[in-house]
């Protein structure tokens, strides 16, 4: 009997790829749970001899050979403003294979989809797509706001305005995650250089939240949910997320820097309460990932972005349908670092004996 082959769907330019480090030891961590897995990109696949040409990590370095239909596909590939990224979209609308997880749609979708559940209200800041009319009416209503791209991750792009006695100040990165600071005195100036800053891209306006738990420090939880070996979503891990100086976000690509959950939580908060904010984290992201499937249809894994306020009210900043899971390393949580990687790993075996079982059935 052979075994199930798992095929990691992702950008590579020759034998350069995305995520090298973590696809080594996705590759390695499928050896081990008994399945063949390897990376192809979309340029990579005949379907005239239902082969596909596959990468696999040996002592030489990464080599291609061909490779059988994969049983289930995992896609990796991140979303870039290049050619590439509009190839692979045309790709998977071929809808060719059985993928774990579905496509997200950029933030405002997604943050619309969100919004007509009314369970997920609470949780939820205010957020708009940008113009200039929207985001005078929100500087008015909110002292604070982030402006960011509809598309992308990291941190890149992301500018936060702020009301001050002295102006307008802003504070972002760019596309490059290079730091911006500036201080505009007047409206006019301030959407100036915002309007400059979107340059006519797609970007959304999200309510700034009281995140300074640490004055002056934008700090946040990610919290990764996947599906298991048995196909139901549980909370693998999480971690908080402490910005630098002058920071606008708390990436760890930012020079952020990683914080177990309990004891940050536990110097500005009581056991109580404590207590209830990670009961109130662990509702939001089950809830959130069942409203997300339910529209977009099958996912695998999420990664959240989960502000929590000086009065430890709990809000939704950010849903990544393909994220990163370095904080584990960060924290030195290696067990559950190594089972994030094996989750996405399982629930594709998963899915690839249940398909078995129904052709079964059908014979």
């Amino acid at each position: 009997m052979r075994k199930p082959r798992i095929g990691i769907l992702t950008w590579r330019q020759g034998v350069r790829f995305a995520e090298p480090a973590y696809f080594r030891r996705l590759l390695a961590a499928g050896e081990q749970l008994g399945a063949t897995v390897y990376l192809f990109s979309p340029q990579d696949v005949s379907f005239a001899s239902k082969e596909v040409k596959g990468y696999t990590r040996t002592a030489k370095g990464w080599e291609a050979r061909q490779f059988g239909w994969p049983d289930v596909v995992i896609d990796r590939f991140r979303y870039t403003p290049t050619q590439a990224f509009k190839d692979y979209v045309a790709f998977r609308k071929k809808q060719s294979f059985l993928y774990a997880n579905n496509r997200l749609a950029n933030k405002w979708k997604v943050h619309q989809v969100l919004w007509r559940d009314p369970a997920m209200h609470r949780w939820l800041p205010e957020t708009v797509n940008y113009s200039r009319a929207g985001l005078k009416e929100m500087i008015g209503r909110h002292p604070q706001l982030y402006i960011k791209p509809s598309n992308g991750t990291g941190g890149r792009g992301i500018l936060c305005m702020k009301r001050t006695k002295q102006g307008y100040r802003l504070l972002g990165r760019d596309s490059k995650r290079t730091k911006v600071e500036s201080v505009q005195p007047n409206w006019q100036l301030a959407a100036g250089k915002v309007s400059s800053w979107v340059n006519n891209g797609l970007f959304v306006i999200q309510q700034g939240l009281n995140l300074d738990l640490i004055p002056g420090r934008s700090i946040d939880m990610r919290l990764l949910i996947q599906k298991n070996e048995h196909g139901e979503w549980s909370i693998t891990g999480q971690g908080m997320r402490i910005g630098g100086a002058k920071s606008a976000t708390a990436n760890l690509h930012g020079g952020g820097k990683a914080m177990r959950v309990r004891p940050f939580l536990e110097g500005h908060f009581s056991a109580g309460q404590t207590d209830y904010i990670m009961q109130e984290c662990a509702h939001l992201a089950k809830q959130t990932a069942n409203t997300i499937e339910q529209h977009f249809g099958r996912m695998m894994e999420l990664g959240l972005d989960i502000g929590i306020d000086v009065k430890g009210n709990v809000w939704l900043i950010e849903v990544n349908p393909k994220p990163g899971r370095e904080i584990f390393r960060e924290l030195g949580a290696m067990d559950t670092y190594k089972q994030a990687i094996q989750r996405p790993l399982q629930y594709a075996l998963h899915l690839a004996a249940t398909r078995e079982k129904e052709k079964m059935r059908a014979i």
